[in-house]
């Protein structure tokens, strides 16, 4: 019993952990959704005819017109390293960072949808679609411009980072630099010529809905890493 004056003890809390962070609802639609919008513009384009976005694509390539040699070329090209072979030293050191500290479900799903996703994702795309890229561009391209590998792989990364390292206050605000990052990543890839505008937008939405199939794919794994690292027992 407690007197008049006593203040009963609040009740204990349970732990909480919010990162790795959960899928949210709707993300196996979602994620069906936006690879599906990806597809069929890619059979479209495989189809031989000229297809209806072909006009936007034309009118963007002919405004991003400058010099190779100015400083907008030279940030487009930073951009371009950042997107290609070099840009896999981010979730490569990420992943390498996620297991020194145990979080090897989390390293597992960064993997999976920053590195392996590129390479059973946007080259069958690529293959199947075979798209002829822009005339002269200013950087050495591979064949295949359907969809961009550069914004595939910023999208996936950005996505994946907000998921396992910030916390849901701090995600909230991480969206707007990494949308950012996405599209100075477009623009760059148009501005060099290296690729149609669609092709960039494909790349977004094939790197989105990858992202968002994977999330509720590891949905469990990384529930169980959130709640072993609130009890701190990830090493267990």
């Amino acid at each position: 019993m407690y007197s008049s004056t006593s203040v009963p003890p609040p009740p204990p809390e349970a732990a909480r952990h919010h990162v790795p962070a959960a899928p949210p609802r709707g993300a196996l639609v979602a994620g069906a959704g936006l690879l599906l919008g990806c597809l069929v513009a890619g059979l479209l384009l495989a189809g031989g005819g000229v297809p209806f976005f072909q006009g936007v694509d034309d009118r963007w390539a002919a405004w991003v017109v400058g010099s190779p040699h100015g400083a907008a070329a030279a940030v487009a090209t930073l951009l371009d390293r950042l997107g290609g072979p070099l840009g896999t030293v981010l979730p490569l050191g990420l992943i390498g960072c996620l297991c020194v500290y145990g979080r090897w479900r989390s390293a597992l799903f960064v993997f999976s949808a920053a590195i392996a996703a590129n390479l059973l994702v946007v080259l069958p795309l690529k293959h199947l679609v075979d798209r002829p890229r822009p005339p002269h561009p200013w950087v050495l391209v591979n064949d295949g411009s359907f969809p961009s590998g550069q914004v595939f792989s910023a999208v996936t990364l950005v996505i994946a980072a907000g998921v396992v390292l910030f916390p849901p206050r701090a995600r909230r605000w991480c969206w707007l630099p990494g949308g950012a990052y996405v599209l100075a990543m477009m623009w760059s890839r148009t501005w060099l010529h290296a690729q149609w505008l669609s092709d960039t937008f494909a790349g977004a939405l094939a790197g989105a809905g990858t992202c968002l199939l994977l999330w509720r794919l590891f949905a469990r794994l990384l529930e169980t890493e959130a709640e072993r690292a609130a009890a701190n027992s990830l090493w267990l």
